[in-house]
């Protein structure tokens, strides 16, 4: 079992896998800070720091807290915005890499390619 255990997680694709969740830990970290103490402070400006999460309903001496919930989504609504804009952002300045040109042994079997064709 432990030589079983050792294979798993010796393979890429899982070492692949935990570092993306570390790195996408830590870059929540950072967009939950772009929207909480950058974009917030703007909004709060905005709407006259109207605070949704305090938002409740009284029901049978039951508090259904509704705000909390419209809060969340707006939070989201904000993160997934700003993240869209960062992979737009980074989509543009990312450079392709230019096709290299063709081997002369794949320009060669491309040669014969059109010949076989032509026939």
């Amino acid at each position: 079992m432990w030589r079983e255990f050792k294979e798993f997680i010796n393979r890429g694709n899982v070492m692949d896998l935990a570092v993306g969740v570390i790195i996408g830990a830590a870059f929540g970290k950072i967009i939950t800070s772009v929207v909480d103490d950058l974009i917030g402070p703007f909004l709060g400006l905005i709407t006259g720091g109207i605070d949704l999460s305090k938002q409740e309903l009284l029901l049978g001496g039951v508090a259904v807290k509704y705000g909390s919930f419209v809060q969340s989504v707006i939070n989201f609504l904000i993160v997934a915005f700003v993240i869209f804009l960062l992979v737009k952002a980074y989509n543009r300045f990312r450079k392709e890499a230019p096709t290299p040109p063709p081997t002369p042994t794949e320009a060669l079997l491309a040669e014969i390619r059109d010949l076989l064709k032509a026939r």
